[in-house]
């Protein structure tokens, strides 16, 4: 492993120590600057030759390639050109990323990356992170060893089997952490030496996968049991070994996996889950703020949440959490939450074969309080009907499964129905904007998972916010970093909801929107960074630093620009 040597002095320009010349250099997606390199670094690092003859500022970079990538019609495309960018020059693609971020970012991330995800194998052109499977049993930490770099600060890791709506996709989920990492390093400016994906490519049951000659994965059934376990506990022994310090993101594992790693893992290494905690933070922030909206309290809300994955049981832990500060206990606090899976409504009289799901179980006595029979299944519209909720929340990935009926039955009774469909990609998402405005006569407050276009409804125009979990973790992930923190506790993705719910301007709250946009993502993400960095110090599992809170935050957070170019002194790589 290489370290990467970026001097860093406030108000001066960064200096980079390149080991790099010639062709060796210009290969290098960290090092290079393409046409950007000036008549003196092309003498200095044997470029001469190498590239045309102008020089080309970042402007006419960053437009010429933008031009290229806007060429393309469709957005498999866009995405594959902007890989190729971060392939060949990190910090032009970084810049790109950064100065059309509400275009791009449904395009690295969702919806756009889950069809890349799908069709990894057909698209792949060159690697990036690592892959660890099942082969390397016993040489995992040798295997870390090859990262490109050696202060990694940052891993996201996935094992690929629950990978956004879509299930089990093999080797194709890698496409999640690589885009994860670099919405890290836009939001919160991660350098992108110091991040790592990782794939824990421990096979797939995806038949169409094992029957493809195309596809790149271990071609072997999915590793589970003692098995999986002990890959996943040497993983874990070889990241503390490797990369002391560095945060985990576990990321797309199905249900019980994740709960189970999260669960296990919390006192050895500093970890957390996006699809439990920052999913359920980013969730919690949007109820938050249609309260403020709305005028009124936690206490008076009641929450169906349809789907028990990992999302919903992780919302659903956030909204209890909330509720219980707002002095809701005992039965009432129980029966303000009602979760349903594809059997409907999780009660005592059913079979629960998922034993996390048990803890939002309601008992006989509360599915009589409200009217309905424990002894038959309780689908979501009679649940809405006996319930009359305040918030319906969408995390199962089934299309449409907020119907009409469904939506009016809740309109009914409640002034402004907070709707979630937060389900990805776009196409699972439980409904589409335009239906629940029209089915409420526009009294709906809606947010999604996916980006949808405003909706106009009766001359008014509708934002409809995306709830994207980018506007909490890389802030929570940074703040942790910053401080050298221990563990991350669900008392963090609280405050960063908090933090976010208050970010809305009057004129946010005005609009109708429960999220701000993203024209602020950087400026959010630190806000919540500082707040997470002082909690972990108040919590006992990280000390003050030296320098101060906020200068420690600011010092992680790396702008993309060329740096001045030094010639490391002794022999360089020239080819």
């Amino acid at each position: 492993m290489e370290k990467f040597r970026l001097h860093r002095q406030p108000g001066q320009r960064d200096r980079l120590e390149v080991p790099l010349r010639g062709r060796a250099l210009l290969a290098d997606p960290m090092y290079n600057k393409g046409t950007a390199f000036t008549p003196d670094e092309r003498r200095k690092f044997d470029l001469e030759g190498l590239l045309p003859d102008r020089t080309s500022s970042g402007e006419i970079q960053k437009k010429r390639t933008y031009q290229a990538i806007i060429r393309k019609e469709e957005a498999i495309e866009r995405y594959i050109g902007l890989a190729a960018l971060q392939d060949r020059n990190e910090v032009l693609f970084y810049q790109l990323l950064e100065d059309h971020l509400d275009e791009f970012l449904p395009i690295v991330y969702t919806p756009t990356v889950g069809q890349a995800c799908r069709n990894y194998s057909q698209i792949f052109r060159r690697s990036r992170g690592l892959w660890i499977t099942p082969r390397d049993r016993g040489r995992v930490r040798e295997v870390l060893g090859n990262a490109p770099y050696e202060d990694v600060r940052l891993i996201v890791a996935t094992d690929n089997e629950g990978i956004l709506g879509l299930g089990d996709l093999g080797a194709g989920g890698m496409g999640i952490p690589i885009g994860k990492l670099a919405l890290y390093t836009v939001a919160a400016g991660i350098h992108p030496s110091q991040c790592l994906p990782i794939s824990l490519d421990v096979g797939t049951d995806n038949e169409e996968l094992l029957n493809d000659e195309m596809y790149v994965g271990w071609r072997e059934r999915r590793l589970r049991g003692e098995a999986y376990d002990e890959l996943v506990e040497e993983f874990i022994d070889a990241v503390k070994k490797r990369f002391p310090g560095a945060l985990l993101q576990w990321e797309d594992f199905r249900k019980a996996n994740a709960f189970r790693l999260l669960d296990r893992y919390a006192d050895r290494i500093l970890s957390f889950n996006d699809d439990i905690q920052g999913t359920a933070a980013v969730t919690l922030a949007g109820v938050m703020a249609a309260c403020r909206m709305t005028g009124t309290r936690a206490r008076d809300q009641r929450v169906v949440i349809l789907g028990a994955g990992a999302a919903g049981i992780g919302i659903a832990r956030q909204l209890r959490q909330w509720l219980q500060r707002d002095g809701v206990s005992g039965d009432a606090l129980r029966r303000s939450i009602a979760v349903l899976d594809s059997g409907g409504l999780i009660m005592d009289s059913r079979d629960i074969g998922d034993e996390y799901k048990r803890e939002f179980s309601w008992t006989e006595a509360d599915v009589r309080s409200v009217g309905l029979d424990a002894s038959q299944p309780v689908d979501l519209q009679h649940t809405v009907a006996a319930l009359k909720p305040t918030v319906l929340l969408g995390t199962s990935g089934q299309p449409g499964i907020f119907t009409e009926e469904v939506v009016r039955e809740m309109a009914r009774h409640v002034e402004r129905p907070i709707i979630l469909p937060i389900s990805n990609p776009t196409a699972n998402t439980e409904a589409r904007p335009e239906n629940l405005i029209c089915w409420t006569e526009g009294r709906a407050l809606v947010a999604t998972g996916s980006p949808f276009d405003p909706v106009e409804y009766q001359g008014e125009n509708y934002e409809i916010a995306q709830g994207n979990n980018v506007l909490i973790f890389p802030g929570v992930g940074l703040g942790a970093i910053a401080v050298g923190a221990k563990r991350v506790d669900d008392r963090l993705f609280t405050l960063a909801a908090e933090e976010l719910a208050e970010a809305l301007s009057p004129e946010h709250l005005e609009a109708g929107r429960l999220y701000p946009p993203m024209a602020g993502l950087r400026q959010l993400t630190r806000r919540i960074a500082i707040g997470v960095a002082r909690a972990c110090i108040e919590d006992g599992v990280a000390k003050a630093p030296a320098e101060g809170v906020e200068e420690a935050v600011d010092a992680l957070m790396w702008r993309p620009e060329y740096p001045e170019y030094v010639p490391v002194r002794g022999p360089s790589v020239r080819s």
